[in-house]
């Protein structure tokens, strides 16, 4: 008998999701992180896309962004620092929640903690041996070496993933001839500008968000944590960049200069830290050949890695978790449909190669060059009209990829709108639980799932959503014609009640 179902290997925002999407399904899993204790270095800054939607359906939106109601879509967001207008765009799948990634851990482990996870600080996978029946884990902790067996590891583990290297698991890519720099910062109240904005003497107005030049690219935001941050990208390599030296604020204070010509007056944060304060000299973009070797899986960042421009991380990775949990807990449960573990490379690896192609283009976009300026001129005004702005939000969002689940109606393949019920209640209300649902306003007569005996205004007939709020099945026949069909590919034994 294995020692615990799942080992999970990081306990950043994507280890502890998974944790929790497994625990909501029943199997208790033990995850392992090689900190003394939860980092409070600031690094991610919010989520951006569809994942907001999905927090919501976990009842995690409002709770975790102190939100007295239910997210909105976006009216605005930015490709390449260039604004892209989303306000009336039908079926808007841009939201974001702004929230440190220090602050979401700690949110998270709260949550996990309700659910009876167990997490193991100090503790730290220093190999594995996969087998027929599970892996053995050999973890070394506080009070030394121990060895677990478990019926699956899944390596969330970041982008230098320990368990990725020790399965073996390709990692190819392209890393780029860049240089970028970001740090909390102290500026001048006198300096700074009604809409978020910093007035620099001798250049002007810095604005919020990305801005980019003839000499690389400058980053300035506030986001109401108490300093603002200051960046800068510069293409090309540095002779003097030493990257096992930590940065500085005088680097910072020199890039700046190269970049805009003139000293940006900054100082050291005010207030208690930790404060930003990286250097990345070669933006890595690389994909895992796969993110399943025989029981040993790969999520987040140990899967893929990305600029950060645009903020898709979280969203690409905490997807990846939702998509994962479900389907790695009915097949530990042994009530998964043949091939269901499958699907979460089948589903999710075209998404990271989304992320990957529009994070390089951003990147792409900001370099320097008349020619590229001339492209960025044409590129904004392309981003104005509503169908470049309705695709680039799709792309941006990850909604753009539609999951194969063997159904053609419009809707399946889709994560679920924001649909409200003809009796009141929300579907995202009605998913809490992580289970599958189908919703019927006539008895289709199964019993092995959640059934919400309701009707969809101005939807169809009736629908199968699964945990991770996608539609795995939807008709506008009131017959409900494909529905045990739909039910054999992606439920099979999950016995639950009606409601």
């Amino acid at each position: 008998m294995p020692d615990v179902d799942v080992v999970i290997a990081g306990a950043g925002p994507n280890g502890l999701m998974l944790a929790c999407e497994l625990a909501l399904a029943g199997v208790q899993p033990v995850v392992l992180d090689r900190l003394p204790g939860p980092s409070a270095e600031p690094k991610a800054n919010g989520l951006v896309g569809q994942v907001v939607r999905q927090l919501e359906m976990r009842g995690l939106y409002r709770r975790f962004s102190g939100a007295a109601s239910a997210p909105e879509p976006l009216l605005t967001w930015m490709f390449s620092g260039m604004h892209m207008p989303l306000a009336g765009l039908a079926d808007n799948p841009m939201y974001a929640m702004m929230i440190a990634q220090p602050t979401l851990v700690r949110l998270l482990l709260e949550r996990s903690a309700e659910l009876g996870v167990e997490v193991r600080w100090g503790h730290g996978v220093e190999d594995l041996a996969d087998g027929p029946d599970g892996v053995r884990v050999t973890v070394a902790g506080p009070q030394g070496g121990v060895t677990l067996d478990a019926r699956y590891l899944v390596g969330a583990d970041g982008g230098r993933s320990t368990v990725r290297k020790l399965v073996g698991i390709p990692f190819p890519g392209h890393t780029s001839d860049t240089v970028s720099r970001l740090a909390h910062v102290a500026v001048p109240d006198e300096l700074r500008t009604a809409d978020g904005g910093l007035e620099v003497p001798g250049y002007g107005r810095l604005p919020f968000g990305h801005t980019r030049l003839d000499h690389g690219g400058i980053i300035f935001a506030d986001l109401g944590q108490g300093n603002p941050m200051l960046g800068t990208i510069e293409f090309g390599p540095e002779d003097d960049v030493d990257d096992a030296e930590p940065l500085t604020l005088s680097e910072l204070r020199r890039s700046a200069r190269r970049v805009l010509g003139v000293d940006v007056p900054i100082g050291a944060p005010r207030g208690d830290g930790p404060p930003a304060l990286r250097r990345i000299a070669g933006q890595n973009t690389r994909q895992a050949e796969r993110y399943r070797c025989g029981h040993v899986l790969l999520l987040g960042d140990a899967a893929h890695v990305h600029s950060a421009m645009g903020g898709p991380g979280l969203n690409l990775g905490l997807q990846d978790a939702m998509n994962l949990g479900w389907k790695l807990a009915a097949t530990v449960r042994g009530g998964a449909p043949p091939g269901l573990l499958d699907t979460y490379q089948t589903e999710r690896y075209p998404v990271g190669r989304r992320v990957m192609m529009q994070t390089m283009a951003q990147t792409a976009l900001f370099s320097p060059g008349p020619e590229i300026g001339s492209l960025r001129e044409l590129f904004a005004e392309l981003l104005t009209l509503p169908d470049v702005a309705r695709h680039m939000a799709g792309l941006l969002a990850g909604s753009d990829v539609r999951y194969d689940v063997g159904d053609q109606h419009p809707l399946s393949g889709h994560l679920v709108p924001d649909l409200q019920l003809d009796d009141g209640r929300r579907v995202a209300e009605l998913l809490h639980s992580a289970r599958s649902l189908l919703i019927a306003e006539a008895d289709p007569a199964v019993g092995s799932v959640d059934v919400v005996r309701a009707g969809i205004p101005g939807g169809p007939a009736a629908m199968l959503i699964r945990p991770d709020g996608y539609v795995a099945w939807a008709t506008d026949d009131p017959t409900h014609p494909g529905v045990e069909a739909a039910l054999a590919r992606w439920v099979n034994r999950c016995f639950v009640t009606g409601r």
